[in-house]
């Protein structure tokens, strides 16, 4: 797999996140099937139950998640939308948790796969936080709108940068597109969706001046709502592609 984008690197090849969307998902979806790699309870969001997908859609430097975002192919399980649900809710009730997600990769990708998991969720009295990226929801204003009838759906979006030349660097992706994720947001506010605005703006990472650029492109599609900002952890494989791609914030 030659061509396919595994993380950024200082001589990296600017990638269509789109297209990179469409061979995540021949890899990671299989009919209403999905990859995940693992499922545990976890402290955010006053605790809450886990599944971590397989496959991602960016390629962000200082991304978390374990490598099964770059190789795919080579990890992770096919889980159907029943089996999720079973996994989220028998480790939510085992730690006496109300609130599932899925998280690690990009939710969004495996579209029939995630709306039929939130149908089994909205059977049920669980809170479901659902973090993206943004990016498919800029391009598809119905995936957004489809998820307008579930009761307890809430989506954490976040944007990694504030100007074309910050998304480049850091996600790897062409800045062309670096302006979905905002397109996704005002998507989410006209379709009513319970929702919120994450950013990675590390001042390590994003200049003052980004930050800046970025807060007003949010007022100007009318978000004025909470702002969680973001710093960036030393998490193994964060370091890891932080180094690949030529940054150097963390201490030796």
């Amino acid at each position: 797999m030659t061509s396919y984008p595994r993380y950024v690197t200082r001589d990296f090849k600017y990638y269509d996140p789109l297209e990179l969307a469409r061979k995540t998902e021949a890899i990671v979806c299989k009919g209403n099937k999905r990859k995940y790699t693992k499922f545990y309870c976890v402290g955010v969001y006053g605790g809450i139950s886990t599944g971590y997908t397989v496959g991602c859609n960016l390629r962000c430097a200082f991304c978390w998640v374990d490598w099964s975002r770059d190789f795919p192919e080579k990890m992770g399980e096919y889980c159907s939308p029943r089996q999720v649900f079973d996994r989220l809710v028998k480790n939510a009730k085992k730690s006496m948790v109300s609130k599932l997600r899925i998280s690690g990769g990009e939710p969004t990708l495996c579209k029939t796969h995630l709306l039929e998991l939130l149908d089994l969720i909205d059977m049920t009295d669980y809170h479901f936080i659902l973090e993206t990226n943004g990016i498919l929801f800029g391009t598809d204003k119905g995936h957004v709108h489809s998820l307008r009838k579930y009761r307890n759906v809430h989506i954490r979006l976040c944007i990694k940068a504030g100007t074309k030349e910050g998304f480049e660097q850091r996600t790897g992706s062409k800045g062309e597109f670096w302006e979905l994720p905002y397109q996704g947001i005002k998507h989410l506010m006209e379709a009513e969706v319970s929702f919120h605005v994450a950013c990675m703006n590390d001042p390590k990472l994003m200049p003052k001046e980004e930050r800046q650029s970025m807060l007003r492109s949010l007022r100007k599609i009318g978000y004025h709502n909470y702002l969680e900002e973001e710093i960036c952890d030393p998490y193994k494989t964060s370091v890891a592609r932080m180094e690949h791609a030529g940054f150097d914030i963390f201490e030796k």
